[in-house]
């Protein structure tokens, strides 16, 4: 099968030069237009994506060639992009920086090559003019497998900046598709981990959007664009899907029922009958509820993930834990992402019914997957404040940015891996938890510092760590597995 979806790659010299406002208001520029976009993020960042989901109402994808692996880009793309008009990939931080030591594996370029799509350089000309040729030029010389076809301008001062730009690039021989000045009214609030998330600013968002909607339409040849977009060559692979990934990965570790033990009786609650089958005889599957934790105070998750459970048969359902006092009816598993707690802590903590109601249903056993902002959530407390109690640790903020990918071991069985199982995964927080592990940690580590961090009790994994499920699909078959045995 193959993916002819139009498509291009808007990428930088460095992070800081407009990116987002280009890609997220090309996207809107296009939608606008009538045409189905899709929109989608190269690396991990979850904040980007949920602008993009308002410029287009397409759910905002991510594609972390070191996360998910370069074989499933693609596939991972072509999911995203099935049935869109045209599809806008917005680069992460300079064109070519990837993971640090692993050379290009994860960078804007090496996606563009394996998408081969054609790229948009996006120059921030406030501070140059004639220098512009030489920046351009090394980037486009650089690899000669990263088609950079055409450039736009940002921060431009006045025309006459403009022709001074225009003409240093003539020698070059790339076209400048968009020139856009200094707009004050694009700009987006940013905190300690960049943008803040469409949830907590919804009205100002919409309205940003909009903005760099408009300023795109009026400085870029969005016909040139979109004809640079459909020169893009044909992709030979199929979209990406959640149950043919699930039935051709290794099937899960059953802890219920031991060979040759009486199968359990299927669990009592409003869960719904399933056709589906776990293969195991007079065993028959059902629909148990996960708990997603959405909302202003969990907004970091990958779509895949909740793709993954329902088509390993769960019911996902989204709750959010700022307004909720209670989880959803039937509820045997609970997903808590990342997201800003702490900048929530006082409701968080106000919330003390559903407190309540997820420190039991941890404590009862059942399935439950934190990862960052769901760990913090778990502890005692954060910054002072009572959170859920769930781990014997306690979370506060700090000065220091943790960040970067991690190759990771599963130290024990838990309800995501089995012992040994390995996982690629991220951090990206300011906070500390101590301890920073339990007596069963959570994962291993690996690296020039080797440690082990998270925890692992009783259904309970509790982790720094974001991971991407698609990597790793029997992680959902497994988590579902355990809900309908817990």
């Amino acid at each position: 099968m193959t993916c002819a979806v139009p498509r291009l790659v808007v990428a930088a010299p460095s992070s800081g030069s407009g990116k987002t406002t280009v890609a997220t208001g090309l996207m809107a520029a296009f939608a606008a237009r009538g045409l189905a976009v899709s929109p989608h993020k190269v690396g991990p960042d979850y904040i980007d994506p949920g602008y993009h989901a308002l410029a287009t109402g397409r759910v905002g994808r991510n594609l972390d060639a070191y996360l998910c692996g370069t074989e499933l880009i693609a596939p991972l793309f072509a999911h995203g992009a099935r049935g869109c008009d045209i599809a806008v990939v917005e680069g992460v931080m300079g064109l070519y920086d990837g993971a640090a030591g692993e050379g290009g594996l994860a960078s804007t370029a090496q996606v563009a090559k394996l998408l081969r799509a054609p790229v948009v350089l996006v120059v921030d000309a406030s501070a140059q003019s004639r220098s512009v040729a030489a920046l351009v030029h090394g980037f486009v010389s650089w690899d000669p497998e990263v088609r950079v076809g055409g450039v736009i301008l940002n921060k431009v001062g006045s025309d006459r900046h403009e022709a001074l730009l225009r003409e240093a690039l003539e020698s070059v021989g790339v076209p400048v598709l968009g020139v856009l000045r200094r707009v004050d009214q694009v700009a987006t609030p940013s905190r300690h981990l960049g943008l803040v998330p469409v949830a907590e600013r919804r009205g100002a968002a919409v309205a940003a959007v909009a903005a760099m909607g408009a300023q795109v339409a009026g400085g870029c040849d969005l016909e040139a664009l979109a004809a640079l977009a459909r020169s893009a060559g044909a992709l030979a692979c199929a979209g990406w899907e959640p149950g043919a990934a699930l039935a051709s990965s290794p099937p899960p570790p059953l802890p219920f029922p031991a060979p040759g033990a009486v199968p359990p009786d299927p669990p009592v609650g409003p869960e719904r009958a399933s056709s589906s089958s776990d293969g195991r005889a007079g065993y028959t599957s059902t629909a148990p509820v996960v708990a997603v934790a959405g909302g202003p105070a969990f907004t970091f998750s990958y779509a895949e993930h909740a793709e993954l459970l329902a088509a390993a048969g769960a019911e996902v359902v989204v709750f959010d834990p700022l307004r909720d006092e209670a989880l959803p009816e039937g509820t045997r598993g609970l997903v808590v992402g990342g997201g800003f707690p702490e900048v929530y802590g006082g409701e968080l903590s106000a919330n003390e019914v559903l407190r309540k109601a997820v420190r039991e249903l941890a404590m009862s056993g059942a399935p439950v997957a934190a990862e960052c902002a769901g760990l913090l959530y778990l502890c005692r407390e954060l910054d002072g404040r009572p959170m859920c109690g769930v781990l014997d640790a306690g979370a506060r903020m700090s000065e220091r940015l943790t960040l970067g990918y991690r190759d990771a071991v599963a130290v024990g069985d838990s309800v995501l891996a089995a012992p040994g199982a390995r996982m690629r995964g991220h951090e990206f927080h300011r906070t500390v938890v101590e301890p920073g592990a339990g007596a069963a940690p959570a994962w291993g580590v690996r690296g020039a510092r080797p440690r082990v961090e998270g925890f692992v009790e009783r259904g309970v994994h509790a982790s720094y760590l974001h991971t991407h499920w698609a990597s790793a699909p029997g992680v959902a078959r497994r988590f579902v597995e355990r809900c309908r045995t817990s």
